[in-house]
């Protein structure tokens, strides 16, 4: 497809626009009965135009194939995804009229599909999320189209060092805290994006000797944790991840364990108790990678407990809840998971009376030189 010059302009516009017309997300600040001294905040990128923290890497994505000329007028973007990547795609490739197909594990919600549908999207279903990124090559061959490839992308798309990333957001919406400079940032790993673009930013603002780490949660059937314990970052997994948005079968290319402080391995089962945990604190749902941060959080806040220590602790609001009526929030599908909930309501029960999460997480690594 020929470069059309004028007509890139046009889309660079148009995706600047759009992201003129969005205020930043919130900086929600979540009291719980047993924090004394330590400040617990929820990032909410929910209130993205896409409803999800996607919608920033989707609208980097599509920037970087434009100004790298991958991307003209009438160019189909084909997709590896989970889900809120895709659905925030497809709502940026109905921004610019393009044709838009996400490669999806059958798995996804129904949700999602419907959402990505809304926008305009296809959605092309594979058995296994190991698929995904043969399935999308493909596509893009077969249709002349570009694989947008989030998971080899999103690390150099994002302007780490500032331009209104997530991270530069945070320390500036923390600015007037009792505590600005956070003790801990937790996010998931899906890309690997998201946390590398906030350890880089980190250490390039000077923070990190003001004693902010970053601490990065990985659901089950994930091999983040993995590589990032051994160091062998060609390890693979044959399972997908329940958690939708986070966890991958293999350790994608945008993940950088150099700049993880911390890491942990969340079961489901404390991932979706922690959902309904969040509900009856929040008074609304969220998304399951939400839950998975969550149990991340209260495990770090429960050691600054124990120590005596004050401070901020900062995770992200990933997605909402809806998304997910008939997974994560319907009891016959945790039923039918086999996963059982009340030891880990339990231990967040007891939180709640004594800022103690007793129950501690087998998987836990830090970073060798630390």
């Amino acid at each position: 497809m020929p470069y059309d010059c004028q007509w890139v302009a046009e889309a660079i516009s148009t995706i600047e626009a759009d992201f003129n017309r969005s205020a930043d997300t919130h900086l929600i600040r979540l009291d719980l009965p047993p924090l004394d001294g330590i400040g617990l905040y929820l990032k909410d990128e929910s209130t993205h135009p896409s409803g999800s923290l996607k919608h920033r890497l989707a609208r980097s994505l599509f920037l970087y194939g434009l100004c790298n000329g991958w991307i003209t007028k009438d160019t189909p973007v084909i997709e590896a995804s989970s889900g809120s990547t895709a659905v925030s795609e497809a709502y940026f490739a109905r921004l610019l009229g393009l044709r838009f197909i996400a490669v999806m594990p059958k798995s996804t919600s129904q949700q999602k599909i419907d959402q990505i549908a809304f926008y305009g999207g296809e959605s092309h279903l594979v058995d296994q999320s190991g698929q995904i990124y043969d399935e999308s090559q493909r596509l893009a061959r077969e249709l002349g189209g570009h694989y947008m490839d989030q998971f080899t992308y999103a690390e150099r798309a994002t302007d780490w060092r500032g331009n209104n990333n997530i991270a530069e957001s945070i320390f500036e919406q923390l600015k007037h805290e009792p505590h600005p400079v956070p003790r801990w940032v937790i996010v998931g790993a899906g890309t690997g994006g998201t946390s590398s673009t906030i350890g880089r930013y980190i250490r390039y603002g000077r923070i990190l000797g003001q004693g902010c780490e970053l601490c990065v949660a990985d659901p089950e059937n994930s091999v983040f944790y993995n590589g990032y314990e051994t160091g062998d970052c060609s390890i693979t997994g044959d399972k997908g991840s329940r958690v939708e948005g986070i966890g991958r079968p293999r350790v994608e290319p945008s993940f950088n364990p150099n700049v993880v402080d911390r890491m942990y391995r969340i079961p489901d089962a404390a991932s979706f108790a922690a959902l309904q945990y969040l509900e009856k604190h929040l008074g609304r749902r969220c998304g399951g990678s939400t839950g998975t941060n969550l149990i991340a959080t209260l495990s770090l806040i429960s050691d600054m407990n124990k120590a005596g220590e004050k401070g901020s602790v900062v995770t992200l609001l990933c997605d909402g809840g809806d998304r997910y009526r008939d997974t994560y929030y319907n009891p016959d599908w945790i039923k039918a998971q086999g996963i059982d909930l009340k030891p880990w309501h339990d231990a967040l029960d007891q939180f709640d009376q004594t800022g103690i999460f007793d129950m501690p997480l087998e998987n836990c690594a830090r970073h060798p030189s630390l």
